[in-house]
């Protein structure tokens, strides 16, 4: 249907030049959302079955290899059938490739960015689904393979969620740090436990079964999630109130074979991992100390001696400290691949807990990260205020929140009990480059920077700066002004960040952000007094909005970093307040009242229109930003069934997109999640919304995002495979996100996803007879290569070592630059009081506040969103 509008409409190309609209109207039929799933779904299958008919009929093998060598495009039947799975991918990156050669203005740039929200949506809902399903097999595999029957009823229940399972090398290492042991197991991760299995190929499988044979797992270990930890090296002295040993060989150690042997047995002769790195650098440590007392004494030495004074003492301090820097560098190094975790065992015959260290490396540094990241929110997810955090009320309450929804991580108090007058006005976050985290703090942590919050009282405005380098939110400093603080707004210079801060006595000021001094740089007012209401700032210029409805913009000083106050200009947009102002490429929003103005670059050229008609501000309008056509509208009041009794209409207090969520903040409290797209097409909401269940007392005062990317030294294997276990490492075989040639390197690095389709599938790698390739032997690769085909048209390339693979379209040319890059993100809201809405059945009202000063306690929520990778 599709080829048969796009051949009519090359066909008269002359007269139409719009392609656009054919995508969408193909592609948002329903139709083409079951027929793909089923396919996709239905792959793994298939392929298995193609395995087994080439391994059990010769000539059929046969047959395809002469098929493929008489082809003109030499293409397999893999090639053939994977086609489907990469033509979303293909599509997505066309429609990009022809938006950015279309130019603005053009009739089919609307109708371009509409299809590409449209195939964006589509290959969401085929990788959820994919997702479902695979979670579903994995669980019920592993089900079957525990002879626990209370522990496989659990797996088979709808409370069991799978997070994330991957075949892991379990290594035990000796005393000098040689490895002893190495072997396969599978993790699985799951929202409230975490299972460690071996992997069992042993008996050849039933050929003729149609279902494909998966691995069969025995289980190793089982242990609470709540009480597993990850150790780091150079972390282990934390347990020293634990009995600890590491799990060596396939049997775990007995509370029995524990007791027997001595406490020096114990914690002397096993180490718990890398060869006494903590311990040689704590040794170089102690001999830094000591040389420095003893340089400081040659000073002291009345006669002159030869290689004994002062400045030989200062040769070995930078030689020890250069000493110092190594070991860290090796620390640091051996944690980026090993995921050590502390799981309890059965306690010792004095009834004492016994704790053993489990070690495994990790295929690459990113699925170390993630393993991390996934335990700490998992965990995050099993506090009383997670479980539920959302409700959607589409589906009355059927739709169960997945895991990365968003984690209430902490709530953290901004003043003190009696500066409670305070009302909060504005936040934002100042990102800085802080010190190189190790991997857990950069798992585990906020996003790097400072959260600066603003609010005004009687006379006077404060701000709060808080730290985000930790799990929780960490108070800095404060410091007051002399107006209430209105807004807040940070500008990027060359000499760093700079803080514009808005006051109700129309002055501006503006603070140095390198560090939590807050050095005021300017002060400059508005020729009126006019209290300040929003800034917003371009590559040139400073905007402020105005409670008198008109807009001031401030330039640069000639070769200046700050603004220079007498180049004020003004820009009347209306006669009530500028609530907001946005910044577009080179344009200016400007809100006021219910018109949008849309003010031009340097020119100040303006252009307007009505945004909406509803007095009661209830509904979220969408419109082009280059048209200016209004687009979609979505009514709020209808998303939430948490109103109080005859309240018919919500009003907006805030509007965030981070994450691909567009974050609501209500009048009432409330807060609702609507996905959006996050590619260069348009954001419509098409999505089921969420409401979060903890909400506040009164209105939301913010919502602000925060994020940054981390360090790329995290995600360098550096030194690693020259580590005493290279020769036990595996070839990175699990991180391949696509099917690639044999020879290929194994060590190839991970590629950034981006937001490609990424369908998961399994291999046949498990099934009877040899790898299988129906590529002739003679075949040259440069016709697999070529524009037309991709690598992975090539041929059924089995992963022996790894039975899961991703399929994936070519990559785009921006993927290099996003190589690797590992995205930590927070949201963070402000308002007074704190409360739990009703149940996730439940049709309204709200539960009571946990008391009188927490029910008017200014307070921030802080929502944790998993690390992208």
């Amino acid at each position: 249907m599709f080829q048969i509008a796009l051949s009519s409409r090359v066909a008269e190309w002359d007269d139409a030049e719009i392609i656009g609209d054919l995508f969408v109207a193909s592609f948002s039929k329903s139709m083409v959302l079951d027929v793909y799933s089923d396919y996709v779904n239905n792959f793994t299958n298939a392929m298995a079955l193609i395995k087994k008919a080439c391994v059990s009929k010769p000539a059929f093998l046969e047959f395809l290899k002469k098929k493929q060598a008489s082809s003109a495009d030499r293409i397999t039947l893999y090639g053939l059938m994977v086609k489907p799975i990469q033509r979303f991918p293909q599509f997505i990156l066309l429609l990009q490739d022809m938006l950015k050669n279309t130019a603005r203005g053009h009739r089919d740039r609307l109708p371009l960015q509409l299809a590409l929200t449209e195939l964006e949506s589509l290959a969401e809902r085929l990788n959820e689904q994919k997702r479902v399903a695979d979670q579903v097999v994995e669980i019920q595999q592993l089900a079957r393979s525990v002879s626990d029957r209370g522990l496989s009823k659990l797996l088979n229940s709808e409370q069991k969620q799978l997070i994330l399972c991957e075949t892991l090398i379990e290594t035990v290492y000796g005393e000098r740090g040689q490895v002893i042991k190495s072997k396969e197991r599978k993790v699985f991760l799951l929202n409230d436990m975490i299972i460690c299995a071996n992997i069992n190929i042993k008996g050849p499988p039933d050929i003729s079964s149609l279902v494909p044979v998966g691995p069969k797992y025995v289980m190793k270990w089982s242990a609470p999630l709540l009480q597993v930890q990850v150790v780091e090296v150079g972390q282990e002295n934390s347990q020293s109130k634990e009995t600890l040993f590491q799990q060596c060989g396939a049997k775990r150690l007995s509370s029995s074979s524990v007791s027997g042997l001595k406490q020096g047995e114990l914690t002397g002769k096993v180490f718990l991992g890398p060869p006494r790195l903590f311990q040689e650098l704590q040794e170089l440590q102690h001999d830094l100390s000591v040389v420095e007392e003893i340089t400081l004494l040659m000073g002291t030495l009345q006669g002159a001696y030869q290689n004994l004074n002062t400045t030989v003492g200062q040769d070995w301090c930078l030689a020890l400290q250069r000493l110092i820097r190594i070991k860290e560098e090796e620390i640091q190094c051996a944690n980026r691949c090993r995921l050590r975790l502390l799981v309890p065992g059965k306690p010792d015959k004095s009834g004492r807990p016994v704790s053993f260290m489990v070690v495994f490396n990790t295929p690459s540094p990113l699925s170390k990260i993630s393993w991390v990241n996934r335990l700490h929110l998992a965990k995050i997810a099993q506090r009383e205020e997670n479980m539920p955090g959302w409700f959607c009320a589409e589906d009355d309450g059927k739709t169960k929140a997945p895991f990365w929804c968003p984690l209430l991580a902490c709530r953290v108090p901004v003043f003190s009990t009696r500066m409670q007058e305070q009302k909060l006005e504005a936040a934002l976050h100042n990102p800085v480059q802080c010190a190189l985290l190790g991997f857990s703090a950069a798992s585990t942590s906020l996003p790097q920077g400072y959260l600066w919050v603003a609010s005004g009282g009687e006379g006077q405005g404060q701000v709060d700066i808080f730290s985000l380098n930790r799990p929780t939110p960490r108070p800095v400093k404060s410091f007051q002004v002399a107006a209430p603080v209105l807004c807040l707004e940070d500008s990027l210079t060359r000499v760093g960040n700079t803080i514009c801060v808005g006051l109700h006595d129309g002055s501006i000021l503006v603070y140095g952000s390198v560090d939590t001094a807050a050095q005021c740089l300017q002060t400059f007012s508005s020729p009126d007094g006019c209290p300040i209401l929003c800034l917003k700032h371009t590559a040139h210029f400073l905007f402020a909005g105005l409670r008198d409805g008109g807009v001031l913009v401030y330039g640069r000083k000639d070769g200046a970093e700050l603004w220079d106050s007498a180049s004020c200009r003004r820009v009347v947009v209306g006669a009530q307040p500028v609530r907001t102002l946005l910044a577009l490429e080179d344009c200016v929003w400007a809100s006021c009242a219910n018109r949008v103005t849309v003010i031009q670059g340097s020119s100040l050229h303006t252009q307007s229109f009505e945004a909406h008609q509803d007095p009661a501000g209830s509904s979220i309008c969408l419109f082009h930003t280059e048209t200016l056509a209004h687009l979609q509208d979505i009514n709020i009041s209808t998303r939430s069934t948490f109103l109080d009794p005859g309240q018919k209409a919500v009003r907006v207090t805030s509007l965030l997109i981070c994450q691909g969520l567009l974050w609501v903040g209500t009048a009432q409290g409330i807060i609702i999640t609507l996905p959006v797209p996050k590619l260069e097409g348009i954001p419509k909401i098409t999505g089921k919304g969420m409401t979060s269940l903890n909400a506040y007392s009164s209105p939301v005062d913010f919502l602000v995002a925060t994020s940054s990317v981390l360090s790329p030294e995290l995600l360098k294997r550096d030194s690693l495979a020259d580590g005493p276990d290279s020769a036990e490492e595996r070839p990175d075989s699990s991180s391949l996100e696509c099917l690639q040639p044999a020879s290929d390197s194994p060590h190839r690095e991970r590629r950034g996803k981006g937001v490609l389709l990424q369908y998961r599938l399994r291999s046949t790698a498990q099934l009877p007879g040899k790898v299988l390739s129906a590529r002739p032997d003679q075949t040259s690769d440069s016709s697999l290569e070529s524009l037309e085909h991709s690598p992975e048209d090539g041929s059924i390339y089995e992963l022996s070592d790894d039975p899961e693979v991703w399929v994936r379209g070519r990559p785009s040319a921006r993927e290099g630059v996003r190589r690797d890059r590992v995205t930590s993100a927070a949201v963070i809201a402000g308002g007074r009081g704190f409360r739990r809405l009703g149940g996730a059945g439940g049709g309204g009202g709200a539960a009571g506040a946990g008391g009188d000063q927490e029910a008017s306690e200014t307070t921030l929520m802080v929502w944790q969103l998993p690390l992208t990778v």
